[in-house]
């Protein structure tokens, strides 16, 4: 089998100081980054996505600003690629199937931000693109989400996303089982 990792959307604008903060965000991307250091001791491609928003007075990953830049603990390697998007979904409008094709990918294993939009998207059009997928649980992270007057809280709707994906599209792991079971 051969695996790709994909890092969506670890950007600066979703931690401390930034204009989208995500709860639990520290230790998501920590979950992350100890994924992504594994991948890379084994020779597991990596590919890192980032999302940079184009509409007008965009409410965050603006163009040229500190925020959309790639955090710098999970940030990509110069030998790994970066996919930018404008779409919630990876896929749409980027080279992303392309690359796991030409590297015959058949397993991608998913990293990232926001549980509930980027995560769920990638994951499921990689499933319907015929890739096996597995979505690190605690290495993805998401906010409090709000419909019709009731507030979800992040713990809830990450909870929920993982529940659907799990149960129709997905693998899910901890970090520490990932790591565990990737010592080659």
């Amino acid at each position: 089998m051969k695996q790709a990792i994909i890092v969506v959307d670890i950007q600066n604008d979703y931690f401390s100081g930034g204009k989208r903060v995500l709860s639990d965000v520290d230790a998501a991307t920590a979950n992350a980054f100890s994924v992504i250091d594994t991948a890379r001791k084994n020779g597991d491609l990596v590919i890192h996505v980032q999302h940079v928003t184009l509409a007008k007075n965009a409410p965050f990953f603006a163009p040229d600003t500190e925020g959309v830049q790639l955090y710098a603990q999970t940030k990509n390697l110069p030998n790994e690629r970066v996919i930018v998007k404008h779409h919630l979904n990876p896929f749409r409008e980027t080279d992303l199937a392309k690359i796991l094709r030409d590297n015959e990918i058949d397993h991608v294993v998913v990293v990232g931000h926001m549980s509930h939009m980027c995560i769920d998207a990638v994951t499921r059009h990689a499933v319907d693109l015929g890739y096996e997928a597995t979505v690190i649980h605690d290495a993805c992270a998401t906010h409090d989400l709000e419909f019709n007057g009731v507030r979800v809280p992040a713990a809830q709707v990450h909870a929920a996303f993982m529940a659907a994906l799990e149960f129709g599209y997905a693998k899910l792991r901890s970090a520490d089982e990932f790591v565990g079971q990737s010592v080659r």
